[in-house]
């Protein structure tokens, strides 16, 4: 007989590999006022799951914790004052990051504004791989740079998880887009619409494109510095790491362009903007593996390994 006060999870005691991972049961949560409690069919896992998992001094701080941003799911119990959803909906979101973590587990709660109807095209698996990278690539893209149509967009890491969708957003907006990945995921990225795409192995890129408007770059640190070289004067580079540089300010500055660095937020207006796209069939992830909950620690593993094309989903029965 299943115990209804309690569900499965993946948490983990200590900072470690892939292996720190276990199967746990904790106390179901409750909604409280202005959240729902979503009974989860499908997650995402991204490199920000394997990067608290393992590194010491990030924002969440000591284990034991629940990881997962992403959701896909149905809603169980709506909280006080909630009227955007009732039990029964399907819907999907991002929980607040960094500290809504929690979604690798039967059952999460978020605000209900973190959420949107999911699209009855796609299912569950489609729609827990999108919000935390397609939040992040729309945010950069839509609420940041301002993409416009005809506009010259170099995305770094295209076939990644945030750089497929941030091909694909900006070309929805018109924009002329080229994206460097390694040799053999090139016909992926062009299949997503890219205009050129360049082999950062074997290129400079910032040789290759010295008049883009906007730069997307995912790896901050000093690869996001010698991006700034491939702007035109006035440019925009939008850092996904929002610790940024120490030398980022001043080099835009020496360059006459600009930098931003940015963090993922929750939001309700981006994630509906998100389903549309999704609905239409103008916005898809690539879903390079689906793992059952139980094996996250195999999905951790696959995706540190840096070569995958698209997202990696845990599914929950």
């Amino acid at each position: 007989m299943n115990d209804i006060t309690t569900m499965r999870a993946i948490s983990q005691d200590v900072l470690g590999g892939p292996e720190v991972l276990k199967e746990v049961r904790l106390p179901r949560p409750t909604p409280g006022p202005g959240e729902v409690l979503v009974r989860v069919h499908a997650a995402g896992v991204n490199p920000t799951d394997w990067k608290h998992r393992s590194m010491a001094g990030l924002m969440l701080g000591e284990p034991p914790f629940v990881l997962g941003w992403d959701v896909s799911g149905v809603v169980e119990e709506a909280g006080l004052g909630v009227t955007l959803f009732k039990p029964g909906d399907e819907v999907f979101g991002m929980l607040p990051y960094p500290y809504g973590h929690g979604s690798h587990a039967e059952y999460a709660t978020g605000p209900a504004r973190a959420f949107a109807p999911k699209p009855a095209g796609i299912d569950h698996v489609q729609a827990g791989a999108l919000p935390l990278a397609a939040l992040t690539a729309w945010q950069a893209i839509v609420d940041t740079a301002h993409v416009r149509a005809g506009q010259r967009v170099l995305i770094h890491a295209a076939a990644g998880g945030v750089g497929h969708l941030a091909v694909q957003i900006a070309k929805t907006l018109g924009a002329y887009v080229i994206g460097t990945a390694s040799a053999p995921k090139h016909d992926f990225v062009r299949g997503l619409g890219a205009d050129e795409v360049i082999d950062y192995r074997s290129t400079d890129v910032t040789e290759a494109v010295r008049d883009a408007d906007v730069v997307v770059d995912a790896q901050g640190s000093e690869h996001a510095v010698r991006s700034l070289r491939s702007l035109r004067p006035g440019g925009l580079l939008v850092s996904l790491r929002p610790d940024g540089h120490p030398a980022l300010a001043a080099e835009a500055d020496r360059l006459g362009v600009r930098a931003q660095a940015m963090l993922v937020e929750d939001d309700h207006a981006g994630m509906l903007a998100v389903a549309r796209l999704a609905a239409d069939g103008r916005l898809r992830a690539e879903i390079a593996g689906t793992f059952e909950l139980a094996d996250a620690a195999k999905a951790h593993a696959l995706g540190a390994t840096g070569r995958t094309a698209g997202k990696l989903v845990l599914t929950v029965r």
